[in-house]
């Protein structure tokens, strides 16, 4: 969900080995004109996993391949539409974002199951990366082994509304700022204005959209507020998170945890910071209670970004996921 997580998972990347180079890479092409970047690392004979990235629009990154022991797992990265190394780039106007949704995405990931001739495969994510974990497990549960996922959202109305609106009580200043003449859906506006066909107007929402995504992160541990330029990245961020935010995701709302049931055979290990400001532990203690069988920890001294306590509850998941005879 936010930029200043940079891995879009909390950090999951921090497993103390040098992350392995990928074995494996390619373009799959998922059809409307896009391709979508994949890589695979580790053990091609272990335990199959994916990540599924936050943002949306954040891309994978090269830390990301870290949080897998490569003697357990056999790890799939790969970049949503439109961001990352995955064609068209969302920082292109000309790119069309029609075929850019959440079906779009979670019919991509088991293209890539396909693909890669993967029976069934861990799921793990964080952030948007829950949203679309949750919507590609509830789509197909049988093609699941283990989810875990950390900084929980389920990119409901209500969560949304709280991330533009409601938690600028917190941060009043910085959020008259990203308002600014604004009124109404402030992500509806902004998402019209990163389609605007003057690039000053397009670079300058960018801009707003991530300082103040950086700012709602502000109060933690080694976060920063962005004051650098604009470039690809910030600009396919921008506009690929104002479309699918403005859209509540294509989902109808409360629809992932009222069909968590569907996962009752999937063990479920959830990660969250009591302190997340972005994204209130509500929703991940009411997931908790409707997806029989799930773990819930909860961090009592961090918010949406790292902590070690949830970085070794993510390890300790990881490998007694990976061990023989899971």
């Amino acid at each position: 969900m936010f930029r200043g997580l940079t891995d879009g998972l909390g950090c999951f990347h921090d497993r103390p080995v040098s992350p392995a180079e990928p074995y494996d890479k390619g373009l799959l092409d998922v059809g409307d004109g896009n391709f979508v970047y994949w890589e695979t690392c580790g053990n091609p004979a272990r335990k199959p996993a994916v990540m599924v990235h936050g943002g949306p629009g954040q891309g994978c990154a090269p830390g990301m391949r870290r949080m897998f022991d490569p003697a357990r797992y056999r790890a799939v990265l790969f970049d949503q539409r439109g961001c990352g190394r995955s064609t068209p780039h969302a920082s292109d106007p000309a790119t069309d974002l029609r075929h850019n949704t959440t079906d779009h995405l979670v019919a991509d990931m088991e293209r890539l199951r396909e693909h890669l001739g993967i029976e069934r495969w861990l799921v793990t994510g964080g952030s948007w990366g829950t949203t679309l974990a949750l919507a590609y497990a509830e789509r197909f549960p049988e093609r699941v082994t283990e989810i875990i996922v950390s900084s929980i959202s389920t990119t409901s109305p209500s969560e949304i509304d709280w991330l533009y609106r409601g938690v600028g009580r917190f941060f009043p200043e910085a959020w008259a700022r990203f308002r600014g003449d604004l009124s109404g859906d402030l992500v509806a506006a902004y998402a019209r204005l990163m389609e605007d066909p003057d690039p000053h107007v397009r670079t300058e929402a960018a801009r707003s959209w991530c300082v103040w995504e950086d700012t709602v992160l502000s109060l933690e541990p080694g976060a920063t507020v962005h004051n650098g330029p604009i470039g690809e990245w910030e600009l396919a961020f921008a506009r690929i998170v104002t479309h699918y935010y403005s859209h509540a995701g294509w989902l109808e709302p409360g629809a992932l945890i009222r069909d968590a049931g569907l996962l009752r055979d999937i063990p479920g290990v959830l990660i969250h910071g009591r302190r997340d400001l972005s994204c209130p532990v509500d929703t991940a203690w009411e997931l908790a209670r409707a997806w029989p069988g799930a773990k819930l920890l909860i961090d009592d001294g961090s918010g949406h970004r790292s902590s070690d306590v949830k970085r070794a509850w993510k390890l300790e998941a990881l490998d007694r996921f990976g061990s023989p005879g899971s």
